[in-house]
């Protein structure tokens, strides 16, 4: 009898499950979009009924994709985005959406807790960066600015949290998830006495803290039915999809870097304790109590091409679909035939404000350097250099913690283009390795389900599952360009930082 392992990724955009073999070969996989909700200004929310019933959907729809029998499926574990709050009252019903790391409605709170709060000492205890992303400023801004929902809350809790309450009936967050939300003291393991006095909030209204590995049994026979699943098949709560991402490309070791481009994106590097950046620029979450993960997000990754796509090449996008040609692959060519650098064309791609390292909800996208002989392929090419740009800035401050770095595992969707992988390596001046796994989130929720039901004794396994099937070394021509133009491109945000908020004020009035 075959035996499987799922993983469970709870995304911004969709919930995706993947089929594994126990030697991480994808058997089978579903994804369920569903919507972002953004009717208001900085608003980003969605329906946590509706992600419960993708949840559902996703699992369901893998297991009987893989024509597997509930006897076979040994586990499942979950990945999750993270930053997300909900609020509940006494009888768990909802009083609000789930708000997304996406939602920026708690930027003036942001800044307040970093100034008048403390923020700093917050950060240092917590790992969280003091942003609009983290569930400490969306709280805060609930309170004062949504204050009869604040009190007749009797719980918060992050989309993973309410997916495990319906299939359970227990309210319990991991150690992963928990050390993204501002509150969760890294030391202690606990939450953190003083963010949640800074919010008047008591422990009783977070769910208890668990380690990423705590298993969790009982379906409702009607949910196992559904899915496909024994009423005692394992389900391990799993990590944040940042963490696992990490472990799902085997980037867990001193050196490695896992750099991923999705919708937004990220880089981070494994460590074995907690770690903060003494002056805030970086995270640190936790994926095991002997794995930590450093890094930092930005907002802007594959969203700056698709804002390319439909805004700035509208013609090109829709000449490439006339011709069955994806309209991505077709702005790729064209930004190939432009000389590295754009001709000293720059683009800051902050369309949604910035975290990591600037941490800035206020900062703004823009060209720099438009000159006459600029065309729109100098302007296609430049946005596609900016997101890279943008992610090297990251790399300082992780380098201040950890030291130098060497291999860079690239993820997500940017993954798939041989140009941004190559301007990737130029960029950053280190090889850059694509592997095999482009399910990395789920791959990790579920190797480290093995983990957590004792099947393996390490994380180290991982290399084992995951190939590679590409390999960019720098070309030094290219190399030396982009290090001309990188501290250019550094230190314009700097500079403008007061002219950011005058505009960022200008289009909130």
């Amino acid at each position: 009898m075959s035996t499987y392992m799922l993983g469970v990724d709870i995304g911004t955009t969709s919930t995706k499950t993947v089929v594994f073999t126990l030697d991480g070969q994808v058997v089978a996989q579903h994804a369920v979009e569903y919507p972002l909700l953004c009717t208001a200004p900085g608003m980003a929310e969605q329906e946590p009924q509706q992600i419960y019933q993708a949840v559902l959907e996703s699992i369901g729809s893998a297991v009987r994709a893989a024509k597997a029998d509930a006897a076979e499926i040994v586990l499942v574990s979950f990945s999750a985005a993270m930053h997300s709050v909900i609020a509940l009252d006494a009888d768990n019903q909802l009083l609000t959406n789930s708000i997304t790391w996406a939602d920026n409605r708690a930027s003036v709170w942001a800044r307040r807790i970093r100034d008048e709060f403390d923020g700093q000492a917050i950060y240092q205890r917590t790992g969280t960066p003091i942003h609009p992303m983290s569930p400490l400023c969306k709280l805060m801004w609930l309170r004062h600015e949504h204050a009869a929902i604040f009190a007749r809350a009797a719980r918060f809790v992050g989309i993973k949290e309410y997916v495990f309450f319906r299939l359970f009936g227990r309210w319990l967050v991991d150690h992963s998830i928990a050390s993204a939300t501002g509150l969760f003291n890294l030391q202690q393991l606990d939450w953190d006495r003083g963010a949640l006095d800074l919010l008047g909030i008591r422990a009783e209204q977070l769910s208890p803290p668990v380690p990423t590995t705590e298993q969790v049994q009982g379906l409702d026979a009607t949910v196992a039915h559904q899915l496909g699943l024994r009423v005692d098949t394992p389900f391990v709560v799993g990590a944040n999809d940042g963490v696992l991402s990490n472990l799902g490309v085997n980037a867990i070791h001193p050196g490695q870097v896992a750099v991923t481009i999705g919708t937004s994106g990220a880089m981070r590097t494994v460590i074995d304790r907690p770690m903060t950046d003494p002056s805030g620029r970086t995270f640190c979450y936790a994926l095991t109590q002997q794995h930590w993960v450093v890094g930092g997000p930005v907002n802007n990754g594959g969203n700056v091409f698709r804002w390319v796509r439909d805004e700035l090449a509208t013609a090109e996008a829709a000449a490439a679909r006339a011709a069955d040609i994806d309209p991505y692959e077709a702005l790729t060519r064209i930004a190939e035939q432009v000389v590295p650098g754009a001709e000293g064309l720059l683009f800051h791609p902050y369309l949604a404000g910035e975290r990591a390292p600037l941490w800035n909800a206020d900062l703004r996208g823009s060209f720099f350097g438009l000159a006459l002989h600029h065309r729109k392929e100098h302007m296609i090419r430049a946005a596609l250099e900016g997101v890279i740009f943008n992610l090297y800035s990251i790399l300082p401050a992780v380098e201040d913690l950890i030291g130098p770095t060497q291999r860079m595992m690239a993820t997500g969707g940017f993954a798939r283009s041989a140009l941004w992988r190559q301007m990737m390596a130029d960029i950053f001046n280190r090889e850059v390795v694509v592997p095999q796994s482009v399910e990395s989130s789920c791959l990790g929720a579920a190797v480290l389900g093995l983990l957590a039901l004792g099947k393996i004794s390490s994380l180290d396994v991982i290399a084992d599952m995951v190939g590679s099937t590409d390999r960019h070394l720098p070309i030094a021509a290219n190399v030396e360009v982009y290090a001309r133009l990188r501290p250019i491109f550094m230190a314009l945000p700097h500079k403008l930082a007061a002219e950011y908020e005058a505009l960022a004020a200008f289009q909130r009035s």
